[in-house]
């Protein structure tokens, strides 16, 4: 399962450190490249539809690897792409296998995180930093290299495919419903409180994941242009806001034990927001990197506390809200990477980067649809066993 993870992260992360060289290559502008990269999100929210009803059918166990082997193929497709519409499209095969796959992989991981009754998604998406880190230095060297965008990724491409084989000879077999228990499930017309919950959530994740996506497209551009810093430079922002996420992960199980998704969930956005606000305030490589680690670090644990408040809500079958809240997360997307490079060619890249502020702020205001308690408290309580 952690194997499948760190596949996942790494895929996308391959590509962001040459984010400059298809820019430049294809000479396209701000907006247009903004408009490509848009693609990614929008193939998530109209494909990603899909997950959960996949999920249902087939189980997590086999659609997870599937999509995992076929985006690592359409990497290819990326590299060689020779015009803007072929690598939009790419982008948009891109984004929808990954919606799949995120979904499959989260909805596997809460049933090892059931089994286990304790948490431990926090760690699982700390191994996808991992990948994601991994996937980040090895695009930074293959940029710094020189190395032909399309050996690159093919050798990529075959890695990850052999990950995602062997890992899913180890995952949990039959159906992902048999450990749901927490409530009705049956499929009428949902109460309003709950799809407000789900709403809520779903805008939480997306804030969280528009400022990580922010950084993805537009950190090494910045770095690269803006600062005017070489191409390894260029991506060592991203790497830093990916290499500070993994630790925030690895090591976040143990701090929403003790003080809840929602108080750690606003220490972040606060982080994350002071931070982003002062680099663009004090604009070179040295201030630029740290801050988006900061950044990664802010907003380390949002993603598996909104999948477990989601979850825990009762009468939505497995799959259901983190489909529904992806899909949220993926309009939210498709709107961001336009909407930075029309302000980007309008007054310059540091006003488009201001979202990240706003963003997080939006998170903190959102922070009370979180849990205040982690899963073995809530466990605790309900078996009355006094909390540790």
């Amino acid at each position: 399962m952690a194997f499948l993870f760190f596949t996942n992260g790494a895929v996308f992360a391959n590509i962001v450190p040459r984010y400059p060289e298809l820019k430049s290559r294809l000479e396209l502008s701000n907006a247009a490249f903004g408009s490509t990269v848009a693609a990614w999100p929008l193939g998530a929210l109209l494909i990603g539809l899909s997950a959960g009803i996949l999920v249902r059918r087939w189980g997590s166990a086999r659609v997870a690897p599937a999509t995992t082997i076929a985006m690592s193929a359409n990497l290819v497709f990326v590299g060689i792409a020779p015009s803007w519409w072929v690598l939009t499209c790419a982008m948009f095969i891109a984004g929808s296998l990954d919606a799949i796959a995120d979904v499959c992989v989260n909805t596997h991981g809460l049933r090892v995180e059931r089994l286990y009754r304790r948490s431990i998604l926090n760690s699982l998406h700390g191994v996808w930093s991992i990948g994601a880190v991994a996937g980040g230095i090895m695009g930074a060297t293959a940029a710094g290299l020189r190395m032909p965008l399309v050996w690159h990724l093919s050798t990529a491409a075959v890695v990850f495919t052999v990950g995602a084989l062997v890992a899913s000879r180890f995952l949990l077999t039959g159906p992902d419903s048999t450990e749901v228990s927490a409530g009705p499930t049956s499929v009428g017309r949902p109460h309003p409180r709950l799809l407000a919950s789900v709403g809520l959530l779903g805008v939480a994740a997306a804030m969280a994941n528009v400022t990580e996506d922010i950084g993805a497209t537009w950190s090494s551009v910045y770095l690269s242009n803006d600062l005017h810093t070489g191409p390894a430079m260029a991506g060592t922002a991203f790497i830093a806001l990916q290499a500070a996420q993994t630790v925030g992960r690895l090591f976040a199980d143990r701090v929403v034990t003790r003080f809840g998704d929602r108080a750690v969930a606003r220490a972040g956005a606060t982080t994350a927001g002071v931070a982003m606000t002062a680099a663009l305030l004090l604009p070179n490589p040295v201030t630029t990197v740290v801050a988006f680690g900061l950044v990664g670090l802010g907003i380390a644990t949002l993603m598996p506390a909104t999948a477990r408040a989601v979850d825990a809500l009762p009468g939505l079958p497995p799959g259901t809200g983190l489909t529904v809240i992806g899909s949220v997360d993926r309009l939210a997307l498709i709107a961001a990477a336009p909407l930075v490079g029309a302000l980007a060619d309008a007054y310059g890249l540091r006003v488009g980067l201001a979202l990240i502020p706003m963003a997080a702020l939006t998170v903190l205001l959102l922070s009370t649809t979180l849990h205040n308690r982690d899963i073995e408290t809530e466990r605790h309580a309900s078996e009355g066993i006094p909390s540790p």
